[in-house]
Parts: structure tokens; C-alpha cells; sequence
């Protein structure tokens, strides 16, 4: 859209007016956002139409699946990440092994920490029965 009628050039086409309600309603109507949230792109990355576009997309993909890990977005791969306290390379391996819902992400860390566990208490059960009968060997041969 022109914000200057006389100009009809393209560079003028990539900018957005919120001055001008026809401007307003045209974006508005194409990203399929309410003006209140067209006019807040506007503030947040400027004028530039792409730009705009850009960052209304960003947000859709925000809010529509925040229970799916998209290892395509840095930014969420570090959400995650942190979230779980784990590397990126783990959380990628994790994915692709109990797939993309945070839910079953979740869950196979919390089985695979509780395998840990119990491999740990078994490990302490053993040394402690080793350490038992070397005590008794040793009463055995004193005795």
C-alpha cells in the first residue's frame, strides 16, 4: 500500500502507516491480525512490512503448539534445553527418540534419571554385600 499517493514505487509499498486507516485495515486484513496487533508489530520492529511479517509469524508459531518441541527454532532448542537441563545435542537426541511433545520429552528423562537411580542403589547394594563377607572372611580366619 502507498502511504503518499502521488508515489506508487515499491519502496513505499514495503513500509506500513498506521496514520492511515485504509493502510491499517489492508495489513491488517493480510497478516489476519486485529489492528491493536498490527499497530504493536509496528512498534516492536518498525515499519517494514517483512518485517512485520516476519515477527507476526514468529508469534503465531509462539502460541499455536507450546507442548511441541521445534528443533527447527534456536530459540526454542534453547528453551528446552535450559527447561530440562540438558545440552542441545541431548535434547536432539531425546526428540528423536521419544519424539516431539514436551510431555513425552519429559518423561523419558524422568525414566532414564530413575534407571540411573536404581542402577546407583543396586551398585551400593553390591559393595555392601562385598564389604559384609569380606568382614566375615576375616572373622573366620581370626577366629
Amino acid at each position: 500500500m502507498a502511504d503518499n499517493k502521488a508515489k506508487r514505487g515499491g519502496a513505499d509499498r514495503a513500509l506500513i502507516a498506521l496514520t492511515e486507516k485504509y493502510e491499517v485495515a489492508y495489513w491488517s486484513k493480510k497478516f489476519k491480525v486485529t489492528p491493536a496487533k498490527l499497530k504493536y508489530a509496528v512498534k516492536k520492529v518498525g515499519r517494514s512490512a517483512g518485517k512485520v511479517e516476519a515477527y507476526i509469524k514468529l508469534q503465531k508459531h509462539r502460541a499455536s503448539d507450546k507442548s511441541r518441541i521445534a528443533l527447527s527454532e534456536p530459540y526454542e532448542v534453547r528453551y528446552w534445553s535450559k527447561k530440562f537441563k540438558i545440552t542441545p545435542a541431548r535434547l536432539r537426541l531425546v526428540v528423536a527418540t521419544a519424539g516431539h511433545s514436551s510431555r513425552k520429552v519429559e518423561a523419558y528423562l524422568a525414566a532414564q534419571k530413575a534407571a540411573k537411580k536404581a542402577g546407583k542403589a543396586k551398585k551400593a547394594a553390591k559393595k555392601a554385600v562385598r564389604k559384609a563377607t569380606k568382614k566375615t572372611a576375616k572373622r573366620k580366619k581370626a577366629a
